[in-house]
């Protein structure tokens, strides 16, 4: 079976397993093999019986699909952090990639995971993107997408305070080149990039601080050199309308919040999640694991196609 998708269960407590499951009873994920837990999906009218391989080349045209990655009947609570939960979200992931390192997959969808359900396990990933990034041993960059905007991050889950200093010159320059390579696999052959300002009003000209002058700018023109079509520092408040409007076809922004509010707020139901710099293909609905409605069969899995959608997109982009 070629062009099979891992869709990684997400934290067992949340949503992930119902949005998982809501995915593969609609018929859009026939080409999918969950990675995960029977055991996660018991509460759940799946429609066909599950059908648990031990490898993807057992996958069966029709079926309810599932790699069992963690022991099947761990006693987990709904909406709650716990260590057993986090350590069959990691199990799940960690399978995934060593799948997909291995060339037996094309691509990974996950589920959202708890960060504080996966350090209780003793992880201490911030997030998905920092676990990819560890295990293919790869340099990456998040990318949140919807149909209006695009935008790449400079520095992910950190506080506000280390996102400044780790925002250097060389930082800079990835995520720009991340961005340019990550819109030309999705068919844009000349991104129009934007680069967002730290400082309010991209710094005023160094009045309300230099980062802009002494570290943004010489990494643009860095990439200017390289024939990248990216301009900038441009005010953060505006650059995202500009950017909605046309003028620019990704904004690489200094912060997580600055391009992720942007984005979300346009509907999480809309969002993708890409992670831009590995082998193969990864994406992720853009939002939680909403402890508050796990369990009660009322998640909304759109964002959770449109992941499975634009894995499926950058899959035949890559060739």
């Amino acid at each position: 079976m070629e062009n099979i998708i891992a869709l990684t269960m997400g934290d067992p407590a949340g949503i992930g397993p119902e949005i998982t499951a809501k995915l593969m009873e609609s018929g859009a994920a026939e080409t999918c093999v969950v990675m995960g837990d029977a055991a996660a999906f018991g509460g759940f009218d799946i429609g066909h019986k599950i059908n648990v391989i031990s490898d993807p080349a057992d996958f069966s045209a029709g079926r309810f699909n599932l790699l069992q990655t963690s022991e099947s009947g761990i006693a987990i609570e709904t909406g709650k952090i716990s260590g057993p939960a986090g350590q069959a979200a990691f199990d799940a992931i960690a399978k995934a990639v060593d799948l997909a390192m291995a060339g037996k997959i094309k691509a990974i969808v996950t589920a959202p995971i708890h960060k504080e359900s996966l350090a209780t396990a003793g992880y201490s990933f911030p997030g998905h993107t920092e676990i990819l990034a560890h295990m293919s041993g790869c340099n990456v960059a998040m990318m949140l997408a919807n149909d209006d905007i695009r935008t790449v991050l400079v520095t992910i889950h950190m506080s506000l305070c280390d996102a400044i200093k780790a925002g250097d010159f060389a930082a800079q320059c990835s995520a720009i080149r991340q961005a340019n390579q990550g819109l030309q696999q999705l068919g844009i052959t000349a991104p129009r990039i934007a680069v967002a300002g730290l400082n309010p009003h991209a710094g005023e000209g160094g009045r309300f601080g230099r980062e802009e002058i002494e570290i943004i700018s010489p990494a643009i023109k860095a990439c200017q050199s390289e024939g990248i079509d990216v301009s900038g520092p441009w005010p953060g408040d505006t650059v995202f309308m500009m950017a909605r409007d046309g003028k620019f076809d990704v904004v690489v922004a200094q912060y997580h919040d600055q391009g992720l509010i942007p984005v979300k707020y346009l509907g999480l139901e809309k969002g993708v999640n890409i992670t831009l710099g590995l082998p193969f293909v990864r994406t992720s609905p853009d939002h939680g694991t909403a402890f508050d409605i796990a369990g009660k069969g009322i998640a909304d899995a759109r964002s959770m196609q449109a992941a499975l959608d634009m894995a499926q997109r950058l899959i035949k982009a890559r060739g």
